[in-house]
């Protein structure tokens, strides 16, 4: 590839940078106060709770499906 062509991909994937910094900057709020709503936490520790409960639910099945698989796969009798 001719380095002309190396170096326009190297300023634009910079160019692009810039503007998605800056759409973040943006986006931020103006109140830096760190201290996140009732609402958001509530919901954050709810979702939490549901991640938790869906992992355990997965896990049991994994380890019954690992029997079950472990069992078909015996040398029978």
């Amino acid at each position: 590839m001719h380095p002309w062509t190396l170096y326009a991909l190297e300023v634009s994937q910079d160019r692009d940078r810039e503007i998605h910094n800056r759409l973040l900057l943006e986006e931020a709020p103006d109140d830096p106060s760190g201290h996140p709503s009732r609402v958001r936490r509530s919901m954050a520790l709810l979702l939490a709770a549901m991640s938790r409960g869906s992992a355990a639910a997965v896990r049991r099945l994994d380890d019954c499906v690992a029997d079950d698989l472990g069992r078909s796969l015996a040398p029978s009798k």
